[in-house]
């Protein structure tokens, strides 16, 4: 684009040159025919100059440049699905941290009455057009909930803006106009969507035959009563295991009042590998046993993790039956590394094997997984563990994942905490240290307080490394209780 304007600027320049000297020639018109030199040369420009300016190829070369350039970064450039889903993101931020529409379109992440959760350097605000497709995304699967509240925001800016036109903008007044009208429609507001239909024939195409006909069948519908009342509108539940609340609520609690401390401790664990350094670890939670083991890695290690995984980072899948899939309830990449794969790898598999005290050997233990959050990158309420005999965690052959360790690559501006649902708290995200959990009770139960789940990153971008533990090899590191309720 920077050279596209380079040369387009050169071009019109020289035009505007060709144009002011042909001003000046014809500034006295009855000189230009009495002086045979300058008669020679008005009709030598308008018989040759004059058309070579007008068709000459360059603006056509300087464009096919442009789209030449276009074409070869093309396959790197985000599609269709990249821009549904980061407006997908868009709206999550909205659910789960309780933002307001009008608030994320003027750059400010704020609930009503609270703090702002993020305050960014530069506030950067949506346009019409942005909220247009946020609003369309929404309306395209249905979701009214979410189409209504964008929409209306692109309309009201479409309404600051009318008459002006904007490069960039693919939608227009008329656009957010209509699909708000039918959504109001959906949604049951006949007398809204009434409203909004006359203000579309007004703005836009009076003769508009589609249009029209919704006007005349709202009126009837009205005059009928039909559609004299409208029921408020829910958002769809799209989390599982029906704990949105507890999610959503955990995820909006100041990080600073998250992480309830009982008790910090150095720890070698009977290990010589931790007699020099051991490890500094946070005990946060008896019920389910979480710890968090500060400064579990160093910011060289992490940077050459994310370094190895980077290349091989897919769209993350989860368990559906014995096969795998993509899911909207987890939205991030990741990639899987083994311990030979780099000197840092199998470092980090000592290590977590000298602070867990369990066997990391294969097939004890799953290859080091390293996961990146993006925009709005979440994992919606789940358990590590297999819940069914048909889980493809079985095919290790190793048992159930007993326990959890989770290493924080990065840090986060905003969001991304590790919820606990049934256990009613929240871990933010500490750069360099390392989660425990165990996933399984002694007797071999799953542990359903450990039902957890990544909070959408509001501001940032997340990188975390998992290590699952399966259950055999560790009947001697973690054996049975003698009670069998454990």
């Amino acid at each position: 684009l920077r050279s596209y304007l380079r040369d387009e600027s050169s071009r019109l320049s020289r035009l505007r040159r060709f144009y002011e000297k042909v001003q000046a020639l014809h500034q006295d018109p009855e000189a230009s025919v009495d002086n045979p030199l300058l008669a020679f040369s008005l009709i030598k420009r308008l018989h040759s100059d004059w058309p070579n300016i007008i068709y000459s190829d360059e603006a056509a070369g300087n464009t096919q440049a442009l789209h030449a350039g276009l074409r070869e970064m093309e396959q790197e450039l985000p599609g269709t699905e990249d821009l549904d889903g980061a407006a997908r993101a868009l709206m999550r931020l909205q659910d789960v941290y309780a933002l307001s529409v009008k608030g994320l379109a003027s750059g400010v992440f704020q609930r009503a009455g609270h703090p702002p959760l993020y305050r960014p350097g530069r506030r950067v605000p949506l346009s019409a057009d942005d909220c247009f497709h946020v609003g369309k995304v929404a309306y395209d699967t249905g979701d009214f909930y979410h189409s209504i509240a964008w929409l209306e925001e692109a309309v009201s800016l479409f309404r600051l803006s009318y008459g002006s036109w904007n490069m960039e903008d693919r939608s227009s007044l008329e656009d957010a106009l209509d699909h708000l009208a039918f959504s109001y429609f959906m949604a049951g507001n006949i007398s809204h969507a009434l409203s909004l239909s006359r203000e579309f024939l007004h703005y836009a195409d009076p003769s508009n035959q589609r249009v029209s006909r919704n006007v005349a069948k709202y009126k009837k519908l009205l005059e009928t009563g039909t559609g004299a009342s409208a029921s408020p509108l829910q958002r769809p539940n799209s989390t599982r295991l029906q704990s949105r609340d507890a999610y959503e609520e955990l995820g909006q609690r100041p990080g600073a009042q998250q992480l309830p401390q009982l008790g910090c401790s150095y720890e070698t664990n009977s290990s010589p590998y931790l007699l020099l350094q051991p490890a500094k670890k946070e005990t946060v939670r008896i019920q389910p046993y979480v710890a968090l083991y500060h400064d579990f890695i160093t910011d060289a290690e992490a940077e050459t993790i994310k370094e190895l995984a980077g290349p091989w980072l897919q769209r993350s899948v989860v368990a559906s039956g014995e096969k795998q899939q993509k899911a909207e309830y987890r939205i991030s990449k990741s990639a899987w590394l083994k311990d030979t794969a780099d000197p840092v790898v199998r470092a980090l598999d000592r290590r977590i094997a000298a602070v867990t005290g369990l066997d990391l050997r294969p097939p004890y233990a799953e290859y080091l997984q390293v996961v990146n959050y993006g925009l709005g990158g979440h994992y919606e309420p789940h358990f590590d563990h297999a819940t069914s005999p048909k889980s493809p965690l079985y095919r290790m052959k190793s048992g159930n994942r007993i326990a959890t360790i989770m290493i924080y690559l990065s840090a986060v501006e905003a969001g991304g905490s590790t919820a606990f649902i049934y256990a009613n708290f929240s871990v933010p995200v500490v750069k360099n240290a390392a989660l425990f959990w165990w996933n399984l009770r002694r007797n071999g139960e799953g542990d359903g307080d450990t039902l957890h789940a990544g909070c959408p990153v509001l501001a940032g971008d997340k990188w975390v490394a998992n290590k699952w533990i399966h259950e055999h090899g560790q009947e001697f590191r973690r054996p049975c209780s003698a009670d069998p309720r454990d």
